[in-house]
């Protein structure tokens, strides 16, 4: 049982670091309110309890101090409906007399959002006097922001020291995010596959090389493939390459080989003779790719033996698609990958799906139920599976 689970909340005032960044709209309304839906179990727990909640997030990158476009007054109606209704009020301010004001007129069984964190530029700078204001809010502190674990900032690292042990926890997103992980990194069955996609390879390497202290397999698709492909002699045409990069990938298949992991790469591509939806596009291996052609999607062929090595596998991470999937011509491998992943699952493999990309593809194909779990935190999941120690989790173990 999980110390948030069994805790009561009755009586108390829990001060709550979610993460409400969504996307919005020019008429500020939400076009994915997935952050949000992932916090609804946490508060409802509290409001059960009989506790009071105070919910702190950012929004967006403010630079000059409050801005209506950044303000969470926004969010207020729709977490009311999240919530099934439960009273939710809201503070024009994080911190100071108009936060402190409503912080002790809040009721138990109701809510409280605070303004946007990051209109005080205190917050990102992780100021201890900052973050001791927003401790007086509350009594217990809750961090249920995994997605931005990996900010040393005022409300997800230094906050925490402000409140005891027994009142300071994880709450239920970041319970099952770390738990997952967990699972991943340090309790993996073999086989462990791990599915690496996106542009860059420098985005990746940290990742990749902690991978090959683990996994028994590494896929690898993405534009990143064609700098392996490029580092191996082949001929990429204009498809993207990090040419600064040759030697580090060089490095990472020779590492793999001596370690015993199966690297991954697409044999063929679905190549296009131009960044465009209605570009011209044709199949041609991965290798050997004509000149004024891109290589946009990983090719028929890389898809079925992709498929194959992901549903032998008993464990699975994937982070990045294998191509341009917003453009429906290139989508076909994601897709597959997607299709693979969740086959496995259904016959018992325990699958991660983590970082911005994989989780819209999971959504955007209708198997965000078909997984093991999908991860919130892009870039605070990527720093994890580097082998980063993430100061929101560090500060509410210490």
């Amino acid at each position: 049982m999980s110390k948030f689970s069994q805790y009561s909340f009755a009586g108390q005032t829990a001060l709550i670091r979610v993460d409400f960044n969504v996307p919005l709209n020019a008429s500020y309304e939400i076009t994915d309110d997935t952050r949000m839906r992932a916090a609804v179990p946490t508060i409802q727990k509290i409001l059960k309890d009989g506790g009071k909640v105070i919910l702190m997030s950012h929004l967006g990158r403010p630079k000059d101090g409050p801005t209506e476009k950044y303000s969470l007054k926004h969010l207020v109606d729709h977490l009311g409906k999240l919530l099934d209704g439960a009273p939710v009020s809201f503070a024009t301010d994080c911190i100071g007399e108009i936060a402190t004001n409503a912080a002790a007129s809040l009721q138990p069984g109701s809510v409280l959002l605070l303004e946007n964190l990051r209109f005080y530029k205190e917050e990102e700078k992780g100021d201890e006097a900052f973050a001791e204001k927003l401790s007086r809010l509350g009594n217990v502190y809750v961090n249920d922001a995994f997605g931005t674990a990996h900010r040393a900032h005022a409300s997800t690292a230094v906050i925490a020291k402000f409140f005891p042990a027994d009142k300071k926890m994880f709450g239920l997103l970041m319970e099952g995010e770390v738990s997952s992980a967990e699972k991943v990194l340090h309790q993996a069955e073999n086989p462990f596959t791990a599915i690496i996609g996106g542009a860059k390879v420098s985005d990746k390497i940290l990742i990749i090389e902690n991978l090959l202290e683990r996994a028994t397999d590494i896929i690898i698709g993405g534009g990143m493939a064609y700098t392996f492909k490029k580092a191996q002699g082949g001929k990429i045409g204009n498809s993207l390459c990090e040419d600064d990069r040759l030697e580090m990938a060089v490095s990472l298949l020779k590492k793999a080989a001596e370690k015993g992991v199966n690297i991954h790469l697409p044999s063929d591509s679905v190549i296009a003779d131009k960044f465009d939806a209605n570009a011209d596009t044709k199949t041609a291996k991965s290798d050997d790719i004509p000149d004024g052609w891109m290589g946009l999607d990983i090719g028929p062929d890389a898809r079925e033996a992709f498929a194959g090595v992901i549903k032998r596998s008993k464990t699975i991470l994937w982070n990045g698609p294998m191509g341009v999937f917003e453009m429906e011509k290139f989508q076909k491998g994601t897709k597959a990958i997607a299709d693979a992943v969740a086959e496995a699952t259904g016959a018992g493999a325990f699958s991660l799906v983590g970082g911005g990309d994989s989780v819209a593809a999971v959504n955007q194909f209708g198997y965000t139920e078909k997984v093991s779990y999908v991860s919130t935190g892009g870039g605070a999941m990527l720093e994890y599976f580097e082998g980063k120690v993430l100061p929101g989790i560090a500060a509410v173990n210490a």
